[in-house]
Order: C-alpha cells, then structure tokens, then sequence
C-alpha cells in the first residue's frame, strides 16, 4: 500500500511539473519575442569632433553590400536644453545604435531629429526615435519625397525593416524648412538652411554655430563617388554658395570630417564639371545615352571609390538635364 501511494503520488506530481514546465517554455518564447521586436542596442562608435558635436563614420560600402545600411555619416549635438540627432542612418537597426550611443552621452531629451535629405541610407533609421516626442524636422521638400519613396524603400529594402516591414516605419518630417529656420538647444543654436534641387530636390544643411561646424549632408561627398539625384547644375551652383560659408569642420555626408571647406568641396566641384562638359560634348556630337554612360568622367576614376556604383547612372541622370537645354 505504501508504494502504491508512492507511485500515485509521483503520478499526480507529473501533470504539475509538466505544467510547470510548460509555463516557463511559453514564458521563455513570449520574453524571446518580445527581445526580437525591441532588441537591445549597443551604442555605434562616434567621436566628439567638438565640444557636445558626435559623429559617427559611415563604412566605404556599396548599397547591394552587407552592412549598407551604416554607410552615411550620422550623429548628434547636445546642447544645454536638449539633443538634436543629424540623420539616422538606414535602418531602425542602426537607428537604435545612434539612440544608444546619445543616451550613452547624455541623459537629456532628444528634441530634434533632422533628416538632410531622403536617401535610405540617412532617414530609415529615423523610427528608433518615434518614442522620444522630438520633432522630426527637414526640407520642406522632404515630405513629398519621402511619400515618393515609400513603395521603393519596401520592394528595395525590406530586409533593412523591422519585421514585418511596413509604410509605418519610414517617418516623414513634422517641422519643415522652406529657406532657413534656426533651432535652440539651450545656449546652442543651429541653422537650417534648405537648398534649391541640386544632389536631391531636399538637401538640408545644418551649422552648429558656436562650435563651427558645418553639415553638409550629401551636398558634400568625400572619397565615395558622389550619387546625383537631383540636377548637376543645381549642384555645382550650391557647391558655389556653400563654399562661403564659415566652418572650423565640416561633416560630409560620406568620407572624413574636413577642416577646410574649399579643399574639400574641390574634387566634388571637378567631378561634376567633367560630367557636363563631356555629356554636353556627347550631345553635341550625336552620341546616345548609352554612349556618354560608357565613357564620361572616365578621366576621374582614379579620384573616386565605388565608382561602378554611381558614375553611369550620374552620366544618364546628366544627360536627361542636358539634353534639351
């Protein structure tokens, strides 16, 4: 009788452990999920290029690369007030990176979140911000590119979404910039000036006054071949203006920071020209399309990385604005 009551007892014992340890199975996949839906951060890798001004480097990468969506130069400055964060990067991944890395810094309010123009690579990351009650700001442009682009950043760059990927994650701005607009972060002022089309038909310069520092957005690309979206002409006039503008430093979109703004607007400026002087002397000649992509600017790819990347589709891009001029 003793065992039998023994061998009920461990009977009756078992349905409770294997409800116990169920329990803490369903437990175990509800805290994995809820991990893969918010996952943890750690912090990208900035450097303070001046007192509260955070940089973060973009990799030397191509958009088809593993690991594209951490190619643009992003960051953040931190005033007396608040914190603005300048682009986000190209996906909520690396968006939350730059979020860690700022709250790593400081533990003030991020109240600012500027976007320099549309591209993927700088305003996919802007979600990880969605929680912190900042005002996403940029061109006021901006916003009708961005609805532009949303069925093209989804068929194009779905992996770089959160899953599920969705419309929802790609966050337009609320405060826009027609001309210019300056912005407090207690004792730390920015300017904002919006520019005619020129890389893009949205490019947004930001200066951080009292540090000296400029920037530049892709207005300004150093190393990378630069990537026209907008018109060559439009460039090169900004580049013009641009180069007036007082800066100690000046952060490109792409490539290294720069202490001398001419030095390194030049390369950009003899690009550009190379490809309307060629594509105007293919027009000019009778050459097609396909022509002018396979030999314009050939003389600069030296000067250039990734230049299979970008430098057919900038001469294509060219030779539509020039061809009825």
């Amino acid at each position: 009788m003793v065992g039998a009551r023994a061998l009920r007892s461990v009977d009756t014992a078992l349905p409770r452990r294997r409800v116990g340890c169920c329990s803490v199975f369903l437990m175990l996949v509800l805290i994995a999920r809820i991990a893969h839906a918010n996952p943890a951060s750690s912090p990208l890798e900035v450097d303070e290029i001046a007192q509260g001004v955070f940089v973060h480097t973009g990799k030397l990468l191509a958009l088809d690369e593993p690991g594209h969506d951490d190619i643009a130069n992003i960051g953040f400055v931190v005033g007396a007030r608040c914190i603005a964060v300048i682009d986000t990067g190209g996906s909520p991944r690396i968006g939350r990176a730059l979020r860690a890395a700022v709250k790593s810094r400081s533990q003030l309010p991020i109240c600012y979140v500027i976007n320099t123009h549309v591209h993927v690579d700088h305003v996919l990351g802007n979600v990880a911000f969605k929680d912190d009650n900042a005002s996403f700001v940029g061109h006021a442009a901006l916003v009708d590119a961005i609805a532009r682009s949303r069925s093209y950043f989804l068929e194009h760059y779905a992996a770089d979404f959160d899953a599920p990927p969705g419309a929802d994650q790609i966050i337009a701005p609320d405060k826009t910039v027609t001309t210019t607009l300056e912005l407090d972060l207690g004792g730390r002022h920015l300017a904002l000036r919006a520019w005619p089309k020129a890389h893009t038909d949205c490019d947004l310069t930001v200066q951080v006054n009292d540090a000296g520092v400029l920037w530049t957005g892709d207005l300004l690309f150093r190393e990378r071949v630069p990537a026209l979206d907008g018109s060559a002409k439009g460039w090169l006039a900004a580049l013009d203006e641009l180069s007036r503008t007082q800066a100690k430093l000046v952060v490109p979109g792409h490539g290294p920071v720069a202490k001398d703004l001419a030095a390194a607007l030049l390369p950009e400026r003899r690009y550009l020209q190379d490809l309307i002087d060629g594509v105007r002397e293919d027009i000019a000649a009778g050459k097609s399309i396909e022509d002018a992509m396979a030999h314009v600017g050939a003389a600069q790819k030296a000067n250039w990385k990734l230049w299979d990347s970008a430098n057919a589709r900038n001469v294509s891009r060219v030779y539509q604005e020039l061809e009825w001029e």
